[in-house]
């Protein structure tokens, strides 16, 4: 059986306070407003959680996933925003910084974005390359000292705030001896000539993220903007979305039991022919299913962190970064429309948190893989010798 250390749990606790306190009463008027809460990030960023994995030379806590997980579980269970902003900015975009920069591109990046007076972005997918990323069509071309970067990006979190310092990129750098793209990644800074932040995007949900698309229009950037080994990018970008998934799993984790606190409380107070819905087995039982969806999704959740955590072989992280993504995010989908059934007509108006988090669930299933790439993973880790 496993349990989180009482470490981890005293850190939930503290913040729970702050995601109740700091986030819960204004995450309804973000949503309204389509509003990024600049200062909230930075109060995020004095409580240590952009640093949770980072060692402490550059200003981080020294902890793990694990830790990581919990926080985003604890702030995506009031606001799936800004859970996904921390978990896209610690997982997306400081992670290939940590794991594969110098010591150089470490100590230009890191302190501030682990700080949270920063953030940086993943620049994966593009407009005809999302799930099929080795199809990327982004070029870099070296000239003398300088990358010089053309092509588009689309969907990328946390690329157009006031705080975005830097967006690390796939691109394609020249061809393998068997004909094949070499791929790499490289670090662009904001405000560099020819990267064009498009207008945000329109969304369905998560409306207090920042979302755009993005264009390189021969933007140049030092040569030693490379992050890791040049043609490893798209190898570093795979593994980056291993850690990515786990950590999306904890925020489906929040959603589920958010709508499992709601239809708890709901069940209690409202009434139907004279008794409390909650009294009803047609209501009782789809939230005793919620129940279930929340211990299962985080026991997979929770398992994988800590799988990462302890260093286990990378095919064994990955077959479980793919289940608890797969499971906790499909859950959440499920978890929001039953939330969303039991609090009946109430449950369509958004003055219930129960609308909006039914409007942020969907994009758990498609963002940092979809479930059908989940379960091509899992399927080949299987030995199945299934086409993508």
């Amino acid at each position: 059986m496993f349990e989180l250390s009482t470490e981890h749990e005293e850190f939930r606790a503290v913040v729970r306070d702050f995601a109740r306190a700091e986030i819960a009463p204004h995450a309804a008027e973000w949503d309204r407003k389509h509003e990024f809460p600049t200062s909230v990030l930075r109060a995020m960023g004095e409580l240590g959680l952009f640093g949770l994995t980072a060692p402490e030379e550059y200003g981080g806590a020294g902890g793990g996933l694990t830790s990581l997980c919990v926080a985003i579980e604890e702030i995506g269970r009031v606001d799936q925003s800004m859970g996904i902003t921390l978990e896209a900015a610690v997982g997306l975009g400081i992670t290939p910084i940590l794991s594969y920069g110098t010591d150089e591109q470490k100590a230009r990046w890191l302190p501030d974005l682990l700080a949270g007076r920063a953030l940086a972005a993943f620049g994966l997918t593009e407009p005809g390359s999302g799930s099929d990323a080795g199809a990327t069509t982004t070029r870099a071309v070296l000239d003398g000292d300088q990358w010089v970067v053309d092509g588009a990006k689309q969907f990328i979190t946390n690329s157009g705030t006031e705080l975005t310092s830097c967006v690390t990129i796939t691109a394609r750098t020249g061809e393998r001896p068997g004909g094949g793209a070499e791929i790499s990644a490289i670090i662009v800074p904001a405000g560099t000539p020819g990267f064009i932040v498009e207008p945000a995007y329109d969304k369905l949900g998560w409306h207090a993220s920042d979302t755009h698309p993005l264009t390189f229009d021969g933007a140049r950037v030092p040569a030693d903007h490379l992050l890791g080994q040049r043609g490893q990018g798209f190898a570093q970008f795979l593994a980056t979305l291993d850690d990515g998934r786990i950590a999306i799993a904890a925020l489906a984790v929040g959603c589920i039991q958010a709508m499992l606190d709601a239809s708890v409380g709901y069940a209690h107070e409202r009434t139907s022919f004279g008794v409390p819905i909650g009294a009803k087995q047609a209501v009782a039982f789809q939230i005793a299913d919620l129940e279930v969806m929340a211990q299962a999704a985080r026991l997979l959740t929770y398992r994988a962190a800590a799988l990462r955590d302890a260093g286990a072989p990378a095919e064994q992280v990955k077959q479980a970064a793919a289940s608890a993504k797969l499971y906790a995010t499909e859950s959440a989908v499920t978890a929001t429309r039953v939330a969303t059934q039991v609090h009946g007509g109430y449950g369509f108006m958004e003055e219930y948190p129960v609308a909006r988090f039914y409007r942020d669930a969907k994009i758990l299933e498609i963002g940092e893989g979809t479930s059908e790439i989940q379960r091509l993973v899992l399927a080949r880790g299987l030995g199945l010798p299934v086409q993508a």
